[in-house]
């Protein structure tokens, strides 16, 4: 994927053409200096500079799910939406659930994996995103949610301590903020990779918000 290139006199004047062109704020760019030539007796001087936005990254990973589903002959449309942290959430309508999510979602996780490395390797950057298929995701967090309360509610009554069973990130966040403002519960994860593990700890003192 070749970037735009814009060029000027100067570098803010280059990233002012470049603003106008791709009709953002000059504060929205992404840039990278790509060549300078100082001209004769400072007469000709330019500045070119490589630019992507936020969007162009939206673009790229709907794009790249896209040709996922014409190369494995499979029916599916791909909405990208972008949060205020920069990070990217996608939903993806399809009808190959099977295909795409998997036994307890291992596959979307997997596939989640790909399409972030290969949005981070495009733009050389850490690039944050969430994959979900058909809202399994959301019901999958509301299912969790409901499982660690009932838990939770087992380390009041008893004072002990609970492990739940290795999840991904985003679940993990999900559970977190369910048990977030229960009274005598706090969570903290410990593990390290695809053995990430959140605990439900009995917590004196800490009352319900």
């Amino acid at each position: 994927m070749e970037f735009d290139r814009f060029s000027g006199k100067t570098l803010e004047e280059a990233l002012q053409n470049a603003a106008k062109g791709k009709n953002v704020d000059v504060d929205e760019l992404h840039y990278e200096v790509v060549e300078e030539k100082a001209g004769f007796l400072g007469i000709g001087k330019t500045v070119e500079i490589s630019v992507y936005t936020s969007w162009d990254i939206a673009n790229f990973i709907a794009d790249y799910i896209q040709a996922f589903f014409d190369n494995a002959n499979l029916e599916g449309s791909v909405d990208v939406s972008q949060e205020d942290d920069d990070f990217f959430k996608v939903y993806v309508d399809t009808n190959a659930n099977a295909v795409l999510i998997g036994k307890n979602g291992k596959t979307l996780q997997d596939f989640n994996r790909l399409v972030k490395a290969a949005a981070s390797a495009q733009f050389k950057r850490r690039v944050r995103l969430l994959i979900d298929v058909n809202n399994y995701k959301e019901d999958r967090y509301e299912k969790l949610s409901k499982m660690a309360k009932r838990i939770a509610r087992d380390v009041q009554r008893t004072h002990m301590d609970a492990v739940l069973e290795p999840m991904p990130a985003d679940e993990r966040k999900a559970v977190h903020n369910a048990l977030s403002k229960m009274r005598y519960i706090s969570t903290k994860s410990q593990g390290e990779g695809a053995e990430r593990r959140l605990h439900i700890l009995y917590t004196p003192g800490k009352e319900e918000e």
